[in-house]
């Protein structure tokens, strides 16, 4: 069985980091190891929410990993908080890889043009150090404009993107895939590329009219969890897609309506098959 740690926050309530990595990734076969970086009542769309910073345990709790040996298939990233904890993970990046480890990381930083009120350009500037020791990178098309200078575009044809991808790639990853690119009315999907073999790879399903916190969280995890089956990135990463857009599309026919996250329970089973 395959170890994948993934390293992020942790909400109490609320679908996204952690409660949709721990169990989307043990639900495709992988043993799953936590490390969360805060925990926090709710997630951050919650009015008045508490947040726990756990930098101070990162340290400790790795040394005793380390000093039992513990050893993982997979590292993966997702909403890291701080500066000084991008160091932090810098240093178990170096710590537990192995030939054989995969280091992937979600940059979660910003959306729609713009930062989230919590970051700067301090924070973007060790996101792309962070990016740069990861096999795999996974950002948004805000995300990847930000780290590699370009400008962020409303809209944007295939060379566009293209040069994204090239740039992403010039930061150190092997493989950089772009999520929510739109490349036609009515579609949307995920755009990669490989440095070592020149390949482009793009992937356009149905775009729906919706937007719940945690999608790209959701993407992330099964894009991990499909890797760890076997998969190569290419189809994780359709595979992914897909499922993302069916879980959006399945909360939509939820009567409850849930604002603060989507239904992926109910299409776990789904996804396992």
């Amino acid at each position: 069985m395959k170890r994948v740690l993934t390293i992020q926050d942790i909400s109490c309530l609320g679908k996204c980091s952690l409660t949709i990595a721990l169990p989307v990734i043990s639900a495709l076969g992988s043993e799953t190891v936590i490390l969360p970086t805060a925990v926090l009542s709710t997630h951050t769309m919650f009015k008045n929410f508490t947040c726990k910073d756990l930098s101070d345990q990162l340290e400790p709790i790795t040394a005793h990993w380390k000093s039992e040996g513990v050893t993982f298939d997979a590292i993966y990233t997702g909403y890291l908080g701080t500066v000084t904890q991008i160091d932090q993970v810098k240093d178990i990046f170096r710590t537990f890889r192995t030939d054989k480890t995969k280091i992937i990381v979600d940059p979660v930083m910003a959306d729609n043009g713009k930062l989230y009120p919590a970051f700067d350009m301090d924070y973007v500037k060790k996101n792309a150090e962070l990016c740069a020791e990861a096999d795999i990178i996974v950002p948004n098309i805000t995300e990847a404009s930000f780290m590699t200078g370009m400008d962020y575009r409303e809209e944007y044809d295939i060379d566009y993107v293209k040069e994204l991808l090239q740039r992403l790639n010039a930061l150190g990853a092997g493989v950089s895939v772009l999520t929510g690119v739109s490349l036609e009315k009515g579609k949307t999907g995920v755009m990669g590329y490989e440095r070592e073999t020149g390949e482009y790879y793009v992937y356009q399903n149905r775009r729906i009219d919706a937007a719940y916190h945690g999608t790209g969280d959701l993407f992330s995890s099964t894009f991990v969890g499909e890797m760890m089956r076997g998969l190569n990135w290419r189809d994780a990463m359709r595979i992914a897609a897909d499922y993302t857009a069916h879980t959006i599309e399945v909360t939509l026919q939820n009567p409850k309506k849930p604002w603060y996250g989507v239904d992926f329970e109910a299409t776990l089973p789904e996804l396992i098959k």
